[in-house]
């Protein structure tokens, strides 16, 4: 008898008996897409924000580098941590709901933000709110929507999503840094909380679940029969519907007996440390110390951002064709040379070699999301949406520990010259662990453990 794909093992028979029709001239999975992708592109304002902030708050307020860095370095930690809890709720409660909330969260703390005027209170809008909201939706968004909605081109789809926060960032962040000087960074903050607003009439409206909401299979899915194969990857349904908090904490569990997740783990960690954490945080103020001006240096990061776009959709059409676990290790081995060259071409003017600097990097930047996600799918399965998101819970930390420690290190020395080398020598290490990932492993790794 036939068996059902593994993509199309958790639709309901009522709905597995409707393929997709010849009259549709767009699945629905694209209309979801779309407007994750417009989410994402909201969600993304505050990642502009910190490093073209950080100066004129420094200005008014006194602060040091390092009590910035760290409601940086609590909004990444939360960042990361609140994804996975978040990926087990859109299971429980639905995508639209999670996100919608999510983008709220993100207004509200940009808008605060204008109130502030002592720094224990930035911790609590750039921090607390933004963290938990940028957390619930992050790229364990991107993945759960790919892994639902869609049975082919997952990593073309993860890729195009991820773009998304890199076109948020190239949309928020000429403006941020044109409105922190004129008129100032609190006209910079409200842009921020409009942008997340401005989106969630559009995910209330158009963002559906799942594909049997809208009375469809996955985008690619062909149904044989209504019958659950046997060693389906099916998620368990007690765990789905029960706590979101006990499933993330349960996957963990499972995940943590696989050593590809802590491989993984380990080579995003990294990956934060050296985009978010650094780059992120820190380029501005370090070019500004070269006598950059800060709109300059915030160009050049919208530079990145539109090279974002092109590596990483570019990155989830390989993802689809080749090794992950090669793509990964050349990724990180060509960031960890930029960083190491980066302190040589930092300069008051835009010099030929920074171009090509922030070019490179832009392709980089977030290109390892794809490959990593389609290894998590790969080898937990159903589960594979939640370990990426503890995956990204790494990435994130990664980035809080590189953000306080280079605003730390800028403090003690004077410049970031000793964070940027360092973070080169960690992406060759990342790029060591991830080509020596095995490949599908999981269930004869697990097994000992679970015994």
């Amino acid at each position: 008898m036939s068996t059902l794909p593994k993509e199309t093992a958790d639709i309901p028979a009522a709905v597995a008996l409707q393929p997709n029709g010849p009259r549709r001239r767009l699945h629905p999975a694209w209309t979801v897409a779309g407007v994750a992708f417009l989410a994402l592109v909201g969600a993304a304002g505050f990642r502009a924000a910190p490093g073209v902030l950080m100066v004129p708050l420094q200005q008014e307020f006194g602060w040091s580098t390092t009590v910035l860095s760290a409601a940086v370095s609590i909004n990444l930690v939360l960042f990361g941590l609140t994804a996975p809890f978040a990926a087990a709720l859109m299971e429980r409660f639905g995508i639209r709901a999670v996100t919608a909330t999510a983008l709220v969260l993100i207004g509200a703390g940009s808008a605060l933000t204008v109130l502030v005027n002592q720094s224990w209170q930035i911790l609590l809008t750039w921090g607390l709110l933004i963290g938990l909201g940028t957390g619930s939706m992050a790229l364990v968004f991107a993945a759960t929507i790919a892994n639902n909605w869609f049975a082919k081109s997952r990593g073309l789809v993860i890729g195009i999503l991820t773009a998304g926060s890199a076109a948020g960032q190239l949309v928020f962040l000429p403006f941020i840094a044109l409105l922190a000087q004129d008129p100032g960074w609190r006209q910079a903050s409200l842009l921020i909380a409009a942008g997340a607003l401005a989106v969630v009439p559009l995910v209330l409206k158009f963002l559906k679940n799942s594909p049997a909401d809208a009375g469809v299979l996955p985008y690619g899915a062909e149904v044989m029969t209504v019958e659950d194969p046997a060693g389906s990857t099916k998620a368990p349904e007690d765990g789905r519907r029960s706590n979101a908090a006990v499933r993330a904490l349960q996957v963990l569990k499972r995940a943590s007996r696989v050593r590809t997740f802590w491989a993984l783990a380990a080579g995003f960690a990294i990956c934060g440390a050296t985009t978010n954490g650094l780059i992120g945080t820190h380029f501005i103020p370090s070019a500004h110390d070269h006598g950059m001006p800060e709109t300059t240096a915030a160009g050049l990061l919208a530079v990145v951002g539109i090279f974002d776009i092109i590596g990483t959709i570019a990155s989830g059409w390989l993802t689809d064709r080749f090794n992950p676990r090669i793509l990964l290790a050349v990724y990180y081995q060509f960031r960890g040379i930029g960083l190491l060259v980066l302190p040589l071409l930092l300069n008051a003017e835009v010099q030929p070699s920074i171009i090509v600097f922030v070019v490179i990097y832009g392709l980089d930047w977030v290109a390892t999301v794809p490959p990593t996600a389609a290894i998590c799918r790969e080898t937990f399965g159903a589960d594979g949406s939640v370990v990426f998101g503890w995956v990204f819970a790494a990435h994130q930390l990664g980035a809080a520990a590189a953000a306080i420690a280079a605003g730390a290190l800028r403090d003690a020395t004077g410049h970031y010259t000793y964070a940027w080398f360092g973070a080169a020598a960690m992406c060759t290490i990342a790029a060591v662990i991830s080509a020596t990932i095995r490949r599908n492993r999981s269930s004869r790794e697990a097994e000992p453990a679970a015994a």
